[in-house]
């Protein structure tokens, strides 16, 4: 705690990364504008009703920040970027010529970014067209003509890519990841309003089951943190070489492979999936068609978020999904062929494809533990609410996950600049 205090004393202090942390500010202060500027033709009034009495959409709207209550600008929030940038990494493992590109350093990225952002235009378009088809079934919003329509979605799209716009200034001349400390600043600004609700719903019969809740999240938070840093350290030794009149190697050093290798993808990916199907209910329901209209309310009463069926099937795909994901971005043939190319070695393992082996099997040991982790994380909502029988604090251990990520990340990311500028005043 001293050591975070003395980074939040020293940032303070210095100019540029005073300045950074204002332009931070002054975005969120942006985002926070937009998300309350509603789109035109939408009855505001009944949506609010709507949410309030769903308790899926009422679980999207807080990961929106408010902005699907509010149907603002903005209401399709990242999402499109987000899956953008999922389709190109599942592609970089497809094309080769994309892999290469990834590997290019600096320039690579922007043309990659630049990729992201194009395929971020059609998904945005087809999810505003979706959303207007819900909102048409719920009676929320009336039938458009063609050019309304278009307009319609024009203006979701633009919002979304606004918001990329806004993450991107943030990651240039702001602190850490600007789309991560946009998602940040969606959850935190619904905290208040979920605060709200629970302090005027809370009576003196409740109120211990609140303070259980409240002791609960703070258990979260600290378990999140201790995931988050814990790492298996594999030594590797690198053996002496000699290069004209000098050696080089003789030393060790570390791998550290981190219990949670996939952070919070797992969990974006399994929530895609597990809630597609109430949608499809949402959708269906409106139906005057008497075979949808009873699957419609069949599928809801399995999909329940508080049912035992959707809490089992998120909970395995989200164990499933963290181990592919980490497959994805952790290979330990090409670690394994690293460490032998410049001369290292596990001690107890050979070279190639016996450390290749090694690693995987040490991965795959680690990754149970993270991935039974965040499945725990991922439905804890589900468990407070039946250990508390509170059920208006709905923001659940996904958010308090990537609020805690996002700081932890924010903090190393300003702890690196004050580092630096030290080292450039040393230097000078």
């Amino acid at each position: 705690m001293e050591n975070y205090l003395a980074i939040f004393r020293n940032s303070i202090k210095s100019p540029d990364i005073r300045r950074k942390i204002l332009f931070t500010a002054f975005i969120f202060l942006i985002f926070r504008i937009f998300a309350h500027i509603p789109v035109a033709g939408v009855n505001v009034a009944s949506l609010k009703n709507l949410f309030a009495q769903n308790q899926f959409l009422g679980l999207l709207d807080i990961f929106s920040g408010g902005t699907l209550a509010n149907f603002s600008v903005m209401a399709l929030g990242l999402n499109p970027y987000i899956n953008a940038s999922i389709i190109l990494q599942l592609l970089t493992l497809v094309f080769p010529k994309l892999e290469e590109l990834s590997k290019e350093g600096e320039s690579g990225r922007q043309k990659i970014n630049q990729y992201t952002r194009i395929i971020t235009v059609p998904l945005a378009c087809l999810q505003a067209i979706g959303m207007y088809a819900l909102l048409r079934s719920q009676n929320i919003i009336g039938l458009l003509p063609p050019i309304y329509l278009i307009s319609f979605i024009i203006t979701m799209t633009a919002g979304t890519m606004l918001l990329v716009w806004l993450g991107e200034l943030i990651s240039e001349k702001g602190i850490g990841n600007g789309i991560s400390i946009l998602i940040f600043a969606g959850i935190v600004g619904r905290v208040p309003v979920v605060l709200g609700q629970t302090a005027s719903t809370t009576t003196g019969e409740n109120l211990m089951s609140v303070l259980v809740f409240v002791v609960m999240g703070l258990l979260v938070v600290a378990s999140i943190v201790l995931m988050n840093e814990a790492t298996r350290q594999i030594t590797v030794y690198y053996a002496k070489r000699v290069r004209g009149n000098k050696m080089y190697g003789g030393q060790s050093t570390h791998l550290p492979l981190r219990l949670n290798q996939a952070g919070v993808i797992p969990i974006i990916f399994a929530v895609s999936l597990v809630l597609l199907p109430s949608l499809i209910a949402n959708y269906l329901s409106a139906s005057k068609n008497v075979f949808l209209h009873n699957m419609a309310l069949s599928i809801s009463s399995w999909f329940n978020p508080s049912g035992m069926f959707y809490n089992v099937l998120y909970f395995l795909l989200v164990v499933g999904f963290t181990y592919f994901y980490t497959a994805v971005i952790f290979n330990p043939k090409k670690i394994a062929e690293e460490i032998q190319k410049y001369g290292g070695f596990i001690p107890g393992i050979r070279p190639g494809t016996p450390t290749a082996q090694y690693l995987n099997y040490i991965l795959t040991r680690i990754t149970l533990a993270g991935a039974i982790f965040l499945g725990i994380i991922a439905i804890f909502p589900t468990i407070a609410r039946g250990i508390t029988g509170v059920q208006t604090l709905l923001l659940g251990g996904t958010g308090i996950l990537i609020v805690v990520s996002v700081v932890l990340e924010s903090v190393r990311a300003i702890e690196a600049q004050l580092v630096m500028r030290s080292y450039d005043k040393y230097t000078q």
